[in-house]
């Protein structure tokens, strides 16, 4: 069982900033922005495209957790990524979307 199925079944105890039948959310331990969240779903997918696949109404269901938390934080801008596959910087293999506020981003990222 990967990390994230360890931290969306409880097996891991994490406090959720969301949490859904289908979908938990949690502040990423190595942040790279003051407002680092990563919202994923609670099934395992190796990544976005296959949870896009499979499960398009999890998939939708991350976009609005990521919403709700932005406006929870007071964010007045945010960045979501998806990084899939290693070679786009993607370390745990369950897909998970990463909000990303609180600083100004610069264009292209990485």
């Amino acid at each position: 069982m990967c990390i994230f199925c360890k931290i969306a079944s409880g097996e891991i105890p994490t406090h959720f900033l969301y949490e859904s039948e289908h979908v938990v959310a949690f502040k990423d331990l190595d942040p790279q922005a003051p407002a680092h969240i990563l919202v994923i779903p609670r099934a395992h997918y190796e990544n976005a495209a296959e949870l896009a696949a499979a499960d398009s109404a999890t998939m939708s269901e991350l976009f609005g957790a990521a919403r709700e938390i932005a406006a929870t934080l007071g964010l007045d801008g945010y960045r979501i990524t998806f990084n899939t596959g290693a070679s786009a910087g993607q370390s745990v293999f369950h897909a998970h979307l990463h909000l990303l506020g609180g600083r100004p981003f610069a264009w292209p990222p990485g």
